[in-house]
């Protein structure tokens, strides 16, 4: 960093220090045009006149008053004004002290609004130059009266271009930043949304898969002495299980994969094209499962399709975890007009200590002490699309899990989740 640029930091970072300088300035300036004769016999001479002590004192008084110029911009303009006036009505020859007052104008221009800088900047302008015109020892056309209003003019205007740029800087930085908050505001919330669907998925696939393992592995466990080979088609189900469980992990993972790393699978998400797999996996878990679709050529976008998967996949998944041993479950998809409604319900006997509403063991309700997020995740995910999603306990017995989801797209804002 130059000198100069420390200089001008400094002085920045001190407006006082700044102000006394320019008072400084001011000072030495009126008391050098104070020795100027404008009006010599071979035109302007130096030295051809020099100031009284009642003179030299309103130059001290004056530009002492700028000093406070940013801190009582009124004030120090009035007494400036002050001075000045009494300098016009009794110095002969006049000296220039009315230039404390043109800084003051300026000043009051640069900080106040423009109707302010109109009323003051007129009344400076009127009553200095009446002043000068009419009380003082000069003829009233004299040249020094007119440079008092040209000089208060200029201040005015002067001071009131540079307050209209500093705002006008000042509103394109202000909606710079505004932009800059904006697009890391958009830029958070979509991390976010992102990171809650993905925590959905995941949530989907491990309590999906896991359960059916865990299912799977005291199948096996029970029946190892006794029938070996149903102990081997148990831990089959559990390979085949785990197996669904790491490539649908792998495929959820792989969106936090950055540009560099390797490629993503390619497999495309499941659907309910692969119904009739998912309900197999259940049944060969010993849950038996029925399903009934009048659906057949209704192709739904990619994410009704995907959550219609995800919360019949959680539903079964909720029956298997809680609905008992004897439970059955029903799965139907059904096409109503512009809606396809998908129905999962179970049969399952209640319990007391079960995890859903009001006790109900047919699934799990919402975040709770010892709860899970199922129910919730199915909500957001159908909700998420344009749908609704209802579950609870049926009448006489068994849980019902009821979404209705959209054939046609509704087109999602940027950043809302899918």
């Amino acid at each position: 960093m130059s000198t100069l640029e420390r200089t001008r930091d400094w002085l920045r970072a001190h407006p006082l220090a700044l102000d006394a300088a320019l008072a400084a300035g001011v000072l030495v300036s009126m008391v050098a045009g104070s020795f100027v004769d404008p009006h010599g016999a071979d035109g302007t001479a130096w030295g051809a006149r020099t100031p009284d002590a009642l003179s030299l004192g309103l130059m001290v008084l004056g530009s002492a008053a700028l000093v406070f110029r940013r801190r009582a911009p009124m004030k120090v303009l009035a007494a400036t004004v002050a001075v000045s006036l009494v300098e016009l009505v009794t110095a002969d020859p006049r000296t220039p002290v009315a230039m404390s007052a043109v800084v003051a104008l300026y000043t009051v221009a640069s900080a106040t609004d423009r109707p302010t800088t109109w009323r003051v900047g007129l009344a400076t302008m009127t009553v200095l130059t009446a002043v000068a015109m009419l009380a003082g020892p000069l003829p009233w056309y004299a040249q020094e009266n007119l440079g008092v209003f040209a000089w208060t003019g200029m201040a005015a205007a002067a001071g009131d271009a540079v307050r209209s740029r500093r705002a006008f800087v000042h509103a394109i930085r202000e909606r710079a930043e505004r932009a800059e908050r904006t697009r890391e505001e958009e830029a958070r919330r979509r991390v976010a949304e992102e990171r809650l669907r993905i925590a959905r998925d995941l949530h989907d696939v491990v309590a999906h898969h896991i359960a059916l393992v865990n299912v799977q592995a005291g199948v096996a466990a029970h029946v190892m002495d006794k029938r070996p080979d149903q102990a081997k088609e148990a831990l089959a189900h559990v390979r085949e299980a785990s197996r669904s469980a790491l490539n649908e992990l792998r495929a959820t993972v792989g969106l936090l994969r950055q540009s560099g790393d390797p490629a993503a699978p390619t497999e495309p998400a499941p659907g309910l094209a692969r119904l009739d797999e998912l309900a197999d996996t259940f049944r060969n878990a010993g849950l038996p499962v029925e399903v009934a679709r009048s659906d057949h050529g209704t192709a739904l976008p990619a994410a009704a399709d995907l959550a219609a998967y995800r919360v019949i996949q959680e539903a079964l998944t909720n029956v298997q975890k809680h609905a008992g041993q004897e439970a059955k479950a029903e799965v139907s998809v059904v096409r109503v007009g512009p809606m396809v409604e998908v129905t999962v319900l179970d049969n399952g006997p209640g319990h007391d200590n079960g995890p859903g509403p009001d006790n109900n063991p047919g699934q799990d309700s919402a975040p709770q002490k010892g709860g899970g997020h199922g129910l919730l995740g199915m909500r957001e995910r159908v909700t998420a699309i344009g749908g609704s999603c209802t579950a609870g306990p049926r009448y006489g017995g068994g849980f019902r899990v009821h979404a209705i989801l959209p054939v046609k797209s509704h087109a999602p804002a940027l950043g809302d989740p899918v």
